[in-house]
């Protein structure tokens, strides 16, 4: 059965209906599922069936019979161990219904049918008794209901309800407790994330400055986590300003409540400094005594960091404080973590809340537009001054004392830097409210409401009244729009460009000129694992599970790319850059595709895991901004990325072939454009397979 799906896209802008399978949903969710990642996790497999035997030992120990609650199955490979270790029966819970039904296989093909009931809801759906989906609550209490903030998936309510109405009073829990850790620093690297910067733009009159306005300074910023892998965040970007401090745990095995609360922690500054970022992570202990640990401790926090257990599904947390504030060493503070049911912020105070009776402040809600408009890394990428210096460079070799600019992307500085520089006139589009409004109060607080046009409407949508009766000498564009993903998706600059033709001077200039998308062939350390079969788990077959994403993929991921911020994941290059397709913005849209084949040669032995793809803008024939690699790899290929833009992952179907040394292999590739759509199709194969090397 087919259905149709409405869909923004991206690259043109238009909004398409297209004809899907009823299950591309999914699809598309095991396809970008974190199981695979999570079945590699080997440190965690190995706790939780340490843990759960010691349970179930525990439980036999008493004379009683082991009965499991398993909240979250998955594949049902908690379940299976439980079995395995002597529990009688196992309830295992799995609202997803294809992997409910993936784990009704997994467990036939192992041999535990008769030993573990699949039941399809979710847990808060569970009854109990005679007529019910357990006949009798559990004495044993296994979940993983983690994210990377411990709370975001909601396990406090999933335990509550738990423990009220699915398992006995002083149940065993695997795991058994949870501790949330901190550590209080400065970071301008990392406040650059969430807080604008003044911009300096050396003009012919001298340095002119653009400021924030008041709101943002004030504003608390995004409500969200952001979780990254820190141990790719170098130790000199940040100044410890605290000791890492436990701030709560939370007992499983004892009712759990959902309500908000707060903790905290006194602490003396280990230096005097400004107050930016609280970072944080967890360990979970799977047994009452605390000796069968699992942590998500960076390495500099970790008891044995050769030990250190490389998974995406839980990464480390970065939390901003609503203000910086000035400390001074040895002068006693209190870090303060709020969490309501499923989310954790933070706060700095004089004196703990408890003491000084001040009402806990309320979780960070962005007031001032910016936070809802730029992420994390678009921040960072406003902030980034070397970057802005190299659009100021380009801006100067293009325009003139007449110049009537237009510029377009979401919520860029481009129109003040283009005013700064001498432009005559300037306009703006910015076609969704919230990027309106920021930039009024950007232009508001530089004294430029009057000297800067904003135009609120998507740029399709220009008149000749708009640009008020005149032509346009300067089309300007990072380019970038907030509705991206893929690093070609920005090619709507390209379509706003076609547009618009009719509003642009003779001889008008378009700024970049030219954008190219590149690839390379990498191997990486780590990545590889969330695309790769598992196969065996612990003793475990999860074959099904294997072939149940290989068959989403098949249906349309493994044709595609996807984004990720690979600063975040170590790789080396295989093979050179290489540009496959280049896109003149000096001219309009064509109306056929554009086409590329070839092939990469792979001149570093390795493991071809895929290709990685970045576009690069030529803003003059002189300056070119990449969203990729930065700079020639090292001797070893190392990777140097771009840390404010995602880049395009095209992960190979068979990636474990290795390149012996000396025996050249190559990838070929077949990229394609198509205008109509704006879509980017792509397939990458290895060929001249070395046979010995796999």
């Amino acid at each position: 059965m087919k259905v149709f799906c409405g869909r923004a896209n991206p690259t043109t802008g238009s909004v398409e209906w297209l004809e899907e399978d009823e299950h591309y949903d999914y699809h598309q969710e095991i396809a970008r599922s974190s199981y695979a990642d999570m079945l590699h996790d080997k440190d965690r497999n190995i706790k939780y069936y340490q843990g759960i035997r010691a349970a179930v030992s525990r439980v036999k120990d008493r004379g009683q019979k082991a009965l499991v609650l398993d909240i979250g199955t998955g594949t049902g490979l908690l379940s299976m161990m439980a079995v395995t270790a002597g529990a009688d029966f196992c309830y295992a819970i799995e609202v997803f219904k294809p992997m409910a039904d993936a784990a009704v296989k997994i467990v036939e093909k192992n041999g535990f049918g008769d030993k573990i009931k699949i039941i399809n809801k979710h847990s808060t759906e569970v009854t109990v008794g005679p007529d019910g989906d357990m006949p009798c609550r559990a004495n044993i209490l296994i979940t993983e209901l983690f994210d990377t903030e411990l709370i975001g998936e909601g396990a406090l309510p999933s335990y509550e309800h738990a423990h009220r109405h699915l398992v006995q009073e002083n149940c065993e829990a695997v795991p058994h407790r949870a501790t949330v850790y901190a550590q209080l620093v400065e970071s301008r690297r990392m406040w650059s994330w969430t807080k604008l910067f003044p911009v300096r733009v050396q003009t012919s009159h001298g340095e002119q400055v653009i400021v924030p306005p008041l709101e943002l300074e004030r504003c608390p910023g995004a409500p969200s986590v952001y979780d990254i892998q820190l141990n790719q965040v170098s130790p000199t970007d940040f100044t410890a300003l605290s000791d890492v401090m436990p701030m709560f745990s939370v007992d499983f095995s004892k009712q759990v409540s959902s309500s908000a609360a707060c903790h905290s922690r006194h602490f003396e500054p280990l230096a005097s400094g400004r107050a930016q970022v609280v970072l944080s992570w967890w360990d979970i202990e799977m047994d009452p005594e605390g000796k069968i640990k699992c942590t998500m401790a960076p390495f500099w926090a970790h008891s044995d960091p050769e030990e250190l257990q490389w998974r995406d599904h839980w990464m480390q947390c970065v939390y901003f404080l609503p203000q910086e504030e000035p400390v001074v060493q040895g002068l006693s503070l209190c870090l303060v973590a709020h969490h309501d049911d499923y989310c954790v912020w933070y706060s700095l105070q004089r004196t703990s809340p408890e003491k000084n009776g001040r009402v806990s402040p309320a979780r960070p809600v962005c007031d001032c537009q910016a936070h809802l408009l730029w992420n994390r890394p678009r921040f960072g990428e406003i902030n980034d001054q070397g970057r802005t210096d190299q659009y100021v460079q380009a801006l100067r070799t293009v325009l003139k004392p007449d110049s009537v600019c237009l510029c377009v992307s979401d919520g860029s500085l481009l129109s003040l830097l283009a005013h700064h520089l001498g432009a005559e006139q300037v306009f703006t589009v910015e076609s969704s409210a919230a990027s309106h409004r920021l930039m009024k109060k950007i232009f508001k607080a530089n004294h430029l409401e009057d000297k800067i046009n904003i135009i609120e409407k998507r740029p399709e949508s220009l008149t000749s009244a708009d640009l008020e009766g005149k032509k346009v000498s300067l089309l300007l564009g990072e380019p970038f729009f907030a509705t991206s993903l893929l690093p070609w998706h920005n090619l709507y600059f390209w379509y706003v460009r076609t547009a618009v033709d009719q509003h642009l001077g003779p001889g008008a200039v378009v700024l970049p000129q030219v954008a190219s998308l590149h690839a390379v062939v990498v191997e990486f350390r780590d990545l590889w694992r969330i695309r790769s079969p598992c196969g065996d788990c612990e003793g475990f077959d999860v074959h099904i599970m294997d072939d149940m994403i290989k068959r989403a993929l098949d249906f349309r991921e493994s044709k595609e790319a996807e984004p990720h911020p690979l600063w975040e994941y170590p790789c080396r290059r295989l093979s050179e850059p290489q540009q496959i397709l280049t896109f003149d913005f000096r001219h309009p849209v064509p109306l056929h595709p554009l086409r590329a084949e070839g092939s990469i040669e792979l001149r570093r032995p390795g493991r071809s895991h895929g290709a990685v793809l970045w576009m690069e803008y030529h803003l003059t024939p002189d300056s070119t901004v990449s969203t990729g690699l930065l700079k020639p790899a090292e001797d070893k290929g190392d990777c140097c990325w771009n840390p404010h833009c995602k880049q395009a992952v095209y992960f190979f179907t068979t990636p474990d072939c290795r390149t012996p040394r000396g025996s050249p292999r190559a990838v070929s590739y077949t990229v394609e454009f198509h205008p109509h759509t704006g879509d980017v199709t792509m397939d990458f194969t290895l060929s001249d397979t070395v046979e010995d090397g796999c």
